[in-house]
């Protein structure tokens, strides 16, 4: 289905838009982060006059085609708040005044350089002001920004990075032994760019050099949303996700249409940014810029990372970078920085749970207001024991929120401290569908009642855009036609209580199968992780010559704490586990291997068990 763009068009669906709890949610949020009635006219006045004049830029509003008017929008939001910090990054301090030159001049450079609209322009970077830089550089020129895993190296590197043909690499000085090594492969790649570089190898080009060379004037504009990761890649080589067309194609003729109607994909977008208002965004306040202060920890390549980035984006948020995580220095950072927002995988909070109570105790955490955690699930003591820690030191809200999501859907549901505040059982969930749609499909067919097991089935306003860009041919394995609608797979089974709540069991290719009878892995590491010896846990299949397979426990035990074999298996009866469910068997490890996302990496753990059975042994 092509999708008209059309005036006529958004004026049928606005009486049902505004009837929406999010838009009237998102209109409020962006009113107070804008600093009120003043700045918000003040930035959306400029969106329609900008450098073409207003007369110009009506034009191009009547027609849909908006040309200059969201940039001029965004860049109006800059100048508006020209003394704001904008990127914080370790010594470096941007203000938005200071940041908006920086970004022309990248613009007009990447222009020069021959970057066509819908191009790829690919980042690998650590955390930085630069990262975000690239973001705004290539999205005024109407590029595309690939996020390349700072972890591949070789084959895969190359690989990942040839997928979308960028015309231009930035990447960090600290990656130039990965890059050269590949650098005769990466065949699309004309222009490489190096960050922080004392010595720029001969062909390539110096980053600050790049910026001082050309003008802060502003660039020749056609304006996408760049925003373009990789999915996580655990069961196999990253696929690129779009989601430039899914924010963008309301924005720009650049951006691909979605497979709906434009009501629904109106909808889905403003559930998407909903939240925004979810999260707090009209209760956050900075005492000194009055805004959000995000502090971004885990990696901006990665997809869910996203969410914290995004206040910086289209708020005026202040985004404070931290290089590589330190559980110590999160804490710090929150303390000195003033910080209200984060996004975090669980991994994170559990490493600055870990840290001595002394450490702990050293930091005023009462700043803090949504601490956003997705990527893998969260033990339900983590969530608990991350509010009481933020509450003893001065946090005045529970700061513990969660989503479930993914590189392709974004996020679909949302939990809330109000959810759990209301019915502690709901912390065990990932909340309910409040950015998208979502629901549970019977493994034999037509929709699961509340409380039955399935595959979780998601709609959102990236799904219905979804394409697979260099790997077009991968997007039927998870689309599936349900009742005449499009629904997306990710491979996710678990079930919703009566209110809606989402409580996911496993993976559909984690599921072991234990003389015919379904385990699911999420309950038996549930328990594991209530044992107060154990720091980590995952439950994964072994070979039995009767059963097929049963469950093996690979516990991680915290540091100077023990537990043995028969211990953990009895507190795993004591805890109602009973039958196939009780792990076979107890394997200790040092230190289980996760995943940058937070995903503990299973096939790696399964390889040790099963690689006699795969080789015929």
């Amino acid at each position: 289905m092509k999708v008209k763009k059309s005036l006529f068009g958004v004026a049928r669906a606005f009486p049902s838009l505004l009837m929406m709890e999010e838009t009237r949610g998102l209109g409020k949020t962006i009113y107070k982060q804008w600093g009120g009635a003043g700045n918000t006219l003040k930035i959306l006045g400029k969106a329609v006059s900008g450098g073409d004049g207003l007369i110009s830029n009506l034009k191009n509003l009547a027609r849909f085609k908006v040309g200059r008017i969201v940039p001029n929008m965004i860049v109006g939001m800059w100048e508006s708040f020209p003394d704001r910090e904008a990127i914080v990054d370790g010594d470096k301090r941007y203000t938005f005044g200071a940041m908006k030159g920086r970004v022309f001049r990248l613009a007009n450079a990447l222009k020069a350089m021959g970057v066509q609209p819908r191009e790829a322009v690919a980042v690998m970077v650590y955390n930085s002001a630069e990262f975000l830089e690239v973001f705004w550089g290539v999205s005024l020129i109407g590029g595309t920004m690939p996020f390349v895993n700072f972890h591949l190296k070789g084959e895969e590197l190359a690989t990942t990075i040839n997928l979308r043909q960028p015309k231009v690499l930035f990447f960090d000085a600290e990656f130039l032994p990965e890059i050269t090594a590949v650098k005769d492969e990466l065949a699309y790649v004309e222009r490489f760019v190096v960050v922080g570089a004392e010595v720029v190898p001969e062909g390539m080009i110096d980053y600050e050099e790049l910026i001082a060379s050309n003008a802060d004037s502003w660039p020749d504009v056609n304006f996408i949303v760049a925003l373009n990761p990789y999915t996580g890649g655990t069961t196999g080589t990253p696929k690129s996700s779009n989601f430039f067309d899914s924010v963008g194609y309301m924005l720009t003729d650049l951006a691909e249409p979605p497979r709906v109607d434009l009501k629904s994909f109106l909808k889905l977008n403003i559930r998407a940014f909903g939240f925004f208002y979810y999260y707090g965004g009209t209760e956050i306040f900075d005492p000194v810029g009055d805004n959000i202060r995000s502090l971004i920890v885990t990696p901006l390549y990665h997809a869910g990372t996203i969410a914290g980035w995004a206040p910086f984006i289209l708020m005026g948020a202040t985004a404070v970078v931290m290089r590589k995580f330190d559980p110590e220095e999160f804490l710090r950072l929150i303390q000195e920085e003033r910080i209200n927002w984060t996004f975090v995988a669980p991994t994170i909070l559990q490493r600055v749970l870990a840290l001595p109570e002394e450490v702990k105790a050293k930091y005023d955490l009462s700043s803090m207001h949504s601490i956003i955690c997705a990527a893998a699930p969260c033990p339900p003591r983590v969530k608990r024991d991350i509010n009481e820690l933020f509450k003893r030191q001065g946090a005045v809200v529970p700061v513990f929120n969660e989503y479930y999501g993914s590189a392709e859907t974004a996020m679909v549901t949302v939990l809330l401290p109000e959810d759990y505040l209301e019915n502690p059982k709901r912390i065990e969930s990932v909340g309910k569908a409040r950015c998208g749609d979502m629901r549970i499909l019977r493994e034999a067919g037509g929709w699961a009642a509340p409380g039955e097991v399935g595959k979780v089935m998601s709609r959102s306003a990236t799904t219905v855009s979804l394409r697979y860009p260099g790997s077009e041919h991968k997007l039927h394995e998870s689309l599936v036609i349900i009742d005449g609608e499009e629904w997306f797979d990710d491979g996710l089974l678990g079930y919703v209580d009566d209110d809606g709540f989402l409580f996911l069991t496993g993976r559909e290719k984690e599921m072991i199968i234990t003389g015919g009878v379904n385990l699911y892995p999420a309950e038996i590491e549930a328990v594991l992780l209530l044992q107060e010896a154990v720091f980590d846990a995952a439950a994964i299949r072994i070979p039995h010559p009767d059963l097929g397979e049963v469950p093996l426990a690979c516990v991680q035990l915290h540091q100077g704490k023990n537990a043995s074999e028969e211990e953990i298996i009895e507190f795993c009866k004591e805890q109602g586990l009973h039958g196939y469910k009780v792990p076979a068997r107890v394997d200790f490890f040092d230190e289980l291997p996760r995943h940058i996302d937070g995903k503990i990496i299973k096939r790696e753990l399964e390889a040790l068990y099963w690689k006699d059975v795969q080789a015929g042994g």
